[in-house]
């Protein structure tokens, strides 16, 4: 048994490793795809963010650049009078995050399409377009050179480290090097060439404060001209012009160039008609703080070798509360999880935003700087919970099943190994208890023969009882044999049994009559007690020998008990005949109730190991009574001995 103890726990080694090792690695790869789903929708909500600047920037940058006045050019005039060409811009911003709009003109003087040139201010727009003239006023402070310049954000480089964060788990499906490519930039990335009107030319100039008495526009229309007069000079038509004559012309105001290319035949009326439009430099969208809470997003145009900044002014607290609500509060990443949105300017925050839940141990963090013109935006989304996946819990409960399955096995494979010792040592010990049951009567008959062949008996009397512990040993060892030959039929189901109907007096009369010369010898007295009951069916042999069989048990253990008397009770409880069979002997331990009726079973004490007994009287007593369809139950009496209850069901 030691043995089979040290190979079990062998086994359960063996196993426990590789099985320990796979939930580990299992649970890791869970906590990996948690975090790898949690960024990837965290990066979904960036994206979403960013995808919103990139339509707000396209929006700006498909701006026509007289869209910063009033009143736009239409059909390459101006009409201050018309409400039909009025700017889009020329009502306030639907979005509260914008203050409003206006150019930077190159002289740093102001113009907004909130106000009409020439007019007073509307009182509901004052307070907008003061707020929009002190930020011109910042912004001229400020304006360098470092405005025209396009330099690349930080945003490639947190884009690439977060790439770098996915890589563990999303390169087994993806080449993140194809699939992902961070924008440096939202909308255009490098200047543009533009073909605009002259009259759109005219009318961005047109409020442009000089230091001289000239307005800006002869200077606009110079301009095209000089470039109309640069593609002539390279046209045949024109080999035998005077050069002073071009000259003139390209000095010469917009009408009368006008009257000239009027007067010029065929191919001139061609190119009449492309004076009316030339090319400007349109840079990207750039972005400069102009207060603690106010952002200048502008681009610059560039016409006749000047530099207008046309853009709007973006409010910080709004604009991170915007962000925040449309993008995070209603979502359910909010229950869970915080969003800071930061407004930096060279290092230092600015503005400060925060959403959801308040965050003390982050297990994840996700980091995002937006590409410009909003690279003084950055968003932070942190947990300290990350969702659980629904694999976790299938995991779980499979490794329990199993492990309960494992520890069941091998409970299961220890106790029929168990049960199988033990029963191979009770079968040895009932080959040595049989063998000295059998010696003993036999030593009695062949002692009391002897005794009579010498005439030790004197007189007949002394004859009559020698013959009658003769017959009494004759009978036990007879039914020491029927016992182990019944045994043996029930374990091979080879018993069959014949059922009587009856109320059983006839079995307890003669059960009284066998063991009456053994009780007398004992001096043990049989007490019956029988209650009216209904017929039931039993086998009498069967149940003659139960009781024999119980009686015996009885006298055995009841040696020394101070009353020596055995009960036979026979009742009717429900649809039950019950046959209660009682002793006042030294009882059964409460821990062997339940095993007295196994095969072979003895109590391991010091009575059982001074009383002799093969273990198969009452394992006998419980196979017979199954059989019938009945049960057998002991318990101890609070006197002292202990009853054996046997139930059998009543007829139908």
């Amino acid at each position: 048994m030691k043995r089979l103890q040290i190979l079990i726990l062998i086994f359960c080694l063996s196993l426990s490793i590789p099985l320990g090792y796979f939930v580990v690695r299992t649970y890791r790869g869970l906590e990996q795809e948690e975090t790898a789903t949690l960024r990837f929708f965290a990066n979904t909500l960036f994206d979403e963010m960013e995808q919103a600047l990139e339509t707000l920037v396209q929006q700006e940058e498909g701006r026509a650049i007289d869209e910063y006045n009033f009143f736009m050019s239409l059909s390459g005039r101006y009409r201050d009078s018309a409400n039909e060409n009025r700017s889009p811009l020329s009502n306030p911003p639907p979005q509260n995050y914008i203050l409003g709009y206006f150019q930077n003109n190159p002289d740093g003087s102001f113009q907004t399409p909130l106000a009409e040139a020439g007019k007073s201010v509307a009182a509901d727009r004052k307070g907008a377009v003061t707020q929009l003239e002190r930020a011109n006023r910042i912004f001229n402070r400020i304006r360098t050179a470092a405005t025209d310049e396009i330099t690349v954000p930080p945003a490639k480089v947190v884009a690439q480290t977060e790439q770098k964060q996915q890589s563990v788990f999303a390169e087994k499906y993806l080449d993140l090097t194809r699939s992902q490519k961070p924008k440096a930039h939202l909308g255009q990335k490098q200047k543009r060439l533009e073909k605009v009107t002259v009259a759109q030319a005219e009318n961005v100039a047109r409020q442009e404060k000089s230091g001289t008495a000239r307005s800006p526009v002869p200077a606009v229309a110079a301009f095209s001209k000089s470039r109309l007069s640069q593609r002539r000079a390279g046209e045949d038509a024109l080999l035998d012009t005077d050069k002073d004559q071009a000259a003139k012309m390209s000095m010469r105001s917009k009408p009368d160039l006008k009257e000239a290319e009027a007067d010029a035949p065929g191919e001139a009326t061609s190119e009449a008609r492309d004076e009316d439009s030339f090319q400007v430099e349109v840079a990207p969208l750039q972005s400069v703080f102009v207060g603690n809470d106010q952002i200048f997003i502008f681009r610059r145009i560039m016409i006749n070798q000047k530099i207008y900044r046309q853009g709007f002014i973006l409010k910080i607290p709004a604009f991170l509360n915007y962000l925040a609500q449309n993008y995070f509060i209603a979502q359910p990443m909010a229950g869970y999880a915080n969003l800071r949105l930061q407004v930096m300017d060279q290092g230092r925050e600015i503005g400060l935003v925060e959403a959801g839940i308040s965050i003390r141990d982050p297990k994840f963090i996700l980091n995002r700087a937006f590409p410009s013109p909003f690279a003084f935006l950055n968003a932070i989304l942190s947990s300290d919970e990350i969702p659980r996946s629904t694999g976790r819990s299938t995991l779980m409960i499979m490794v329990v099943v199993l492990a309960a399955i494992f520890l069941i096995g091998l409970f299961t494979i220890y106790k029929s190994a168990q049960t199988i010792v033990d029963l191979s040592e009770r079968r040895s010990q009932f080959v040595s208890s049989v063998t000295h049951e059998l010696k003993t009567p036999l030593t009695n008959i062949r002692m009391y023969i002897e005794m009579l062949e010498q005439g030790i008996a004197k007189d007949t009397e002394r004859e009559q009882e020698y013959f009658q512990i003769i017959n009494s040993e004759g009978s036990r060892l007879s039914r020491l044999i029927n016992n182990v030959l019944d045994l043996a039929k029930l374990e091979k189901k080879q018993r069959s049994l014949n059922l009587t109907e009856g109320t059983f007096e006839e079995v307890v009369a003669e059960v009284q009559t066998v063991m009456q010369a053994k009780l007398k010898q004992e001096n043990f007295t049989l007490k019956i007690i029988q209650e009216d009951i209904r017929s039931f069916s039993y086998d009498r042999e069967a149940m003659i020998q139960v009781l024999i069989n119980l009686i015996e048990n009885s006298i055995k253990f009841g040696q020394s008990a101070a009353q020596k008397e055995i009960t036979i009770r026979t009742f009717q409880e429900g649809k039950w005949v019950k046959i209660a069979v009682s002793d006042w002997g030294p009882g059964i331990p409460r821990q062997a109730l339940k095993k007295v009726f196994d095969d072979f079973y003895r109590v391991d004490n010091s009575l059982a190991r001074k009383t002799r007994g093969t273990g198969i009287g009452l394992a006998l007593v419980r196979k017979f009574i199954t059989l019938m369809g009945g049960g057998v139950t002991a318990e101890n009496n609070p006197g002292g001995g202990c009853t054996l209850t046997i139930s059998l069901p009543l007829s139908q």
